[in-house]
């Protein structure tokens, strides 16, 4: 198989975990048979630093011509960089939420592993950590409170503001098949999170995840109010599989997941579209502070990686192998500067690299 890959470096730390995630992929499909072919665009500061806006027309075609989308990190120093004393449509960020849109990418997922290795830097009571986690939040990215009608008015002296939470049962479907999908190639269970004794929007939601479940017998789904999934994630998060819910709870959740894994340099997330077409890349930020100085963490970049094999081209051995390099490498004591810890070793970035290609 070929694999066609748009590549967007970025800005900050994002060539040099980006270039790691490449050389972990061309190891993986040349050991696999299959091969890549790798178009890099620019967005972000990057691109503003060209062409004078965060993301061009030619860079989006280009995008939409791949399979697939690998993104380093957008964005700099938000009180020393120029790029934020432009108003906010040509700031960096501005790109990203422009390719979201332009590529239709409604479903986020945000995976939450604790690996073994780094139980220690996990916040929850050892009891807890012990029995360990792994989970993917699959956020619906397009609807919702954020992108219902709002405005703010003055009533009889007054000021009232007015946000306006909605969805249709196609938006509904369509992440729910996705997040049954993906519960498919893991342990078969899904958990829709809503607050269906109150909201509207929730009783709908719940009655079309019903629906679509209806058409996955081989996979478990429960439901679960959100608020008792923000208890549940600190108190046993080793119960959940395929958290399955709407936009603003899967923003908050999914944030809360991913500190009680401890380690934000490993955290891969993926945003996806109707299609087999995703766009990857780490939780974490630009780092601009440590940018250049090969100390970055590229894990979670490459981690990103082995998820576009799964999700965008079903390479399920492909992943399966770039994961396990990883916790093999976490088993044999080596660590980049941010996970460190006594009694390990300390390596670079583009050492933690090698490190993973050698175990591929």
């Amino acid at each position: 198989m070929e694999l066609k890959i748009t590549c967007i470096p970025g800005d900050g730390i994002g060539p040099e975990i980006v270039a790691e995630a490449k050389k972990v992929l061309n190891k993986t499909v040349e050991k696999f048979g299959h091969s890549i072919q790798y178009t890099d665009i620019l967005m972000g500061g990057a691109s503003i630093d060209v062409h004078g806006v965060p993301l061009t027309d030619e860079a989006i075609a280009t995008a939409k011509s791949a399979d697939a989308v690998l993104m380093g990190s957008i964005g700099g120093d938000t009180t020393t960089s120029p790029w934020y004393k432009l108003e906010p449509s040509l700031r960096p960020e501005a790109g990203l939420l422009k390719i979201r849109k332009e590529l239709n990418l409604f479903a986020n997922l945000r995976p939450a592993i604790l690996y073994d290795e780094l139980a220690g830097a996990c916040p929850l009571k050892e009891e807890i950590s012990k029995a360990g986690f792994d989970m993917m939040i699959m956020r619906e990215l397009t609807g919702g409170l954020y992108f219902g009608e709002r405005k703010t008015v003055t009533e009889n002296g007054v000021r009232k503001a007015i946000d306006t939470l909605t969805y249709n049962e196609e938006e509904i479907r369509r992440i729910a098949i996705k997040g049954f999908d993906i519960a498919r190639k893991r342990k078969k269970k899904v958990t829709s999170v809503d607050k269906a004794n109150v909201l509207d929007s929730s009783r709908l939601w719940r009655a079309v995840v019903e629906e679509v479940a209806k058409d996955y017998p081989d996979v478990t789904l429960e439901h679960m109010l959100v608020d008792n999934c923000a208890m549940q994630l600190v108190k046993n998060p080793a119960q959940f599989d395929v958290i399955l819910t709407e936009n603003m709870f899967g923003d908050i959740l999914s944030d809360e997941a991913s500190m009680v894994t401890g380690s934000i340099g490993m955290l891969a997330s993926a945003s996806l579209n109707d299609s087999k077409f995703g766009l990857y890349e780490p939780s974490h930020g630009s780092a601009p502070d440590i940018a250049g100085k090969n100390i970055a963490n590229p894990i979670a970049t490459i981690l990103s990686a082995a998820m576009m094999l799964r999700f965008t081209f079903d390479l399920d051995k492909e992943a399966d192998a770039i994961e396990a390099a990883v916790k093999q490498v976490l088993k044999e004591g080596y660590r980049t500067v941010d996970i460190m810890s006594e009694g390990c070793t300390q390596v670079s970035c583009s050492e933690m690299g090698d490190l993973l290609v050698e175990r591929i």
